[in-house]
């Protein structure tokens, strides 16, 4: 049991790290400040304001810059000495390791891009189907190295390899806990997705779960007339494989193991045993069918079916073919059934269609908003693609980052050099 003592002995540190954490926030916030600034922001006295900045300077995280004067302006006495923020002290990284791509963006803490760097998978990495499970730790030590390198590039392209990694997030296409990991299942697909990134990569290391990400980009940078998204939304990641990552009440919804978005439902709700496959499968697996069953097509039956994918299905589509465009009205129909499902169930008002496959979505949209009246009432979700395009997730990385730095500062910098 703590003693009054042992109180009043940790109460000036606690103290001392109030103060420091409430300055590091403020200057977060500002360009260069003064001591009359930080004070009104803070509340904190003039000796403190100056003996923390001072703290903070030597550390490496603030630094004296030149305040200069109003030109005509007389002032009288010592000028005003002006602080800001080291925003070249550290980096932090947002990847998306997605199933085929994986991307990563270095930001300094303001947020501005430094360097991005996208790269292909070689192979999908997908999880071997039985088997001793040998297959699945190799895929995953392959993964692993395929995003450290990943991270090395990008820092290299900043020129950062040297400063110090603040953060780093990571969305994977699977649920994962509050611990960073994936649980089991889906045939192995999620270890697979997320092999243990949390404990193998370098640094502070936060993973999530990629259309979680995907939700926190559109609320913080989407299309929104208030430059906030709503507190009630869905952001549908629907290229191979369909999640959502769901905001009500203005919170992220998590769930046990990370489990909320994950939409295997749709499998009993939709009466199909691949409900989740997204836009991409879903295009070219009803395109094949279609096709099998001697639908006439003036172009997709030209290309070898090993070949076909979404994008030629999207692009037939546009050009009056009517095989696919039955196949994109088929697809929207599934949309606006699941956003009727997620509106009635959660509450939201915006549904975003989000990822790579926004930018083509445009027909399979107006499908959904011509179906949701004839199989729902009102008030019905507003249903958008996204206008952040393939980059949905690193920004949503890159955002939970710096959410992360402004909310509690001295939990990521380091402060070995300030003496307590």
């Amino acid at each position: 049991m703590s003693t009054g003592r042992d109180r009043g002995a940790s109460s000036p540190q606690l103290m001392r790290r109030a103060n420091r954490q409430a300055l590091m926030q403020h200057a977060l916030r500002a360009e260069a400040f003064t001591a009359a600034d930080a004070m009104a922001a803070t509340g904190l006295t003039r000796a403190t304001v100056l003996g923390v900045c001072a703290e903070l300077e030597q550390a490496g995280w603030l630094r004296e810059v030149s305040g200069g004067r109003d030109e005509g302006v007389v002032q009288r006495g010592r000028p005003a000495r002006h602080y800001e923020l080291r925003a070249d002290a550290a980096v932090l990284i947002g990847v998306d390791a997605g199933q085929h791509t994986l991307t990563a963006r270095a930001v300094d803490l303001r947020g501005r891009e430094l360097a991005a760097v996208r790269r292909a998978i070689e192979g999908s990495l997908e999880p071997s189907s039985g088997g001793d499970g040998a297959g699945d730790e190799s895929a995953g030590r392959a993964r692993v190295q395929a995003v450290r390198g990943l991270v090395e590039q990008v820092l290299e392209q900043a020129g950062a390899q040297d400063r110090h990694r603040l953060l780093t997030v990571v969305g994977v296409p699977a649920p994962v806990d509050a611990s960073g990991h994936s649980p089991r299942g889906d045939q192995g697909y999620w270890p697979a997705m997320n092999p243990g990134f949390v404990d193998v990569l370098d640094g502070r290391v936060l993973v999530e779960n990629d259309a979680n990400l995907a939700v926190l980009a559109e609320q913080a940078l989407g299309d929104a007339p208030a430059g906030r998204g709503p507190d009630h939304l869905a952001a549908l990641l629907m290229g191979e494989r369909f999640g959502a990552g769901l905001i009500v009440d203005g919170h992220l919804l998590r769930g046990a193991d990370g489990g909320a978005g994950e939409m295997r439902f749709l499998d009993g709700v939709l009466g199909d045993s691949r409900g989740a496959d997204g836009v991409a499968a879903l295009a070219r697996r009803w395109t094949l069918e279609a096709l099998a069953a001697e639908e006439a097509s003036t172009s997709l039956a030209k290309i070898p079916r090993a070949d076909l994918s979404a994008v030629d299905v999207f692009t037939a589509g546009r050009e009056g073919d009517l095989l696919a465009q039955g196949v994109l009205d088929r697809i929207g129909d599934r949309l606006a059934h699941i956003a009727a499902i997620l509106s009635s169930l959660l509450g939201v008002e915006t549904v975003v269609v989000a990822g790579a496959i926004a930018e083509a979505i445009g027909p399979v949209l107006e499908r959904s908003h011509h179906v949701l009246p004839q199989i729902s009432t009102p008030p019905y979700p507003a249903l958008r693609a996204s206008t952040l395009g393939r980059d949905v997730v690193v920004c949503g990385a890159i955002e939970l980052a710096l959410t992360r730095l402004r909310a509690d500062p001295l939990d990521l910098l380091s402060t070995d050099r300030l003496t307590d």
